[in-house]
């Protein structure tokens, strides 16, 4: 009877068939898993990133909290595998510390699909110099160098904080002032499965 009732429900179904389909198209796109907690958003990334390893393509888990790279095997914080720049308060453009012959820079251009995690608390110049440093490793103009990403978080529990920034800092800094949010296609998750087993 549990796993009766913990298949994947309607829009966990929906998330999982949304990034499926547009790895499988080769389509590139930008999405925002939008998980309150209890959603199972972990479940549906387990399912992602399994399903695509075992296509034997390439799939990378990177979270912005230390702590959330902890629920699946082999993940990293943002910074380690992008390289992010530790100074994002000055106004200029950042890109990722990446050499384009690296080993990290070849693994990134073999990617399918990236999940970062958390990324409510993401500053919006480390998510735009991603964008910068994944169209120059993929010699693409497209967004993200054509590279499915899924982010993933909920803005109703965790946020930018900025060093002794107000609260427009942190609007400010956030992902959703980003100049590429706009771009952003929300997958909402919205059926508590932690009240279901309790």
């Amino acid at each position: 009877m549990y796993i009766i009732d913990n298949l994947p429900k309607p829009d966990q179904r929906r998330a999982y068939s949304t990034v499926i389909e547009s790895i499988s198209n080769n389509a590139g796109g930008l999405y925002f898993l939008d998980a309150p907690g209890g959603t199972a958003k972990t479940f549906v990334i387990k399912l992602l990133l399994a399903k695509v390893r075992q296509e034997n393509k390439v799939a990378l888990f990177t979270a912005t909290s230390g702590i959330a790279t902890t629920l699946l095997l082999g993940g990293r914080t943002a910074h380690s595998p992008f390289k992010l720049p530790l100074d994002l308060s000055n106004k200029q453009d950042r890109v990722c510390k990446i050499s384009k012959n690296s080993a990290m820079s070849e693994q990134i251009f073999r990617c399918h699909l990236i999940v970062w995690d958390e990324c409510t608390m993401a500053h919006k110049k480390a998510f735009e110099a991603v964008d910068r440093t994944l169209r120059d490793i993929g010699n693409c103009n497209s967004m993200m160098g054509n590279v499915i990403v899924l982010l993933s978080g909920d803005f109703r529990q965790a946020v930018t904080v900025v060093r002794r920034g107000t609260k427009a800092d942190e609007l400010s800094a956030s992902i959703k002032s980003s100049v590429l949010w706009h771009r952003v296609k929300t997958l909402q998750l919205s059926t508590n499965m932690r009240s279901r087993i309790s």
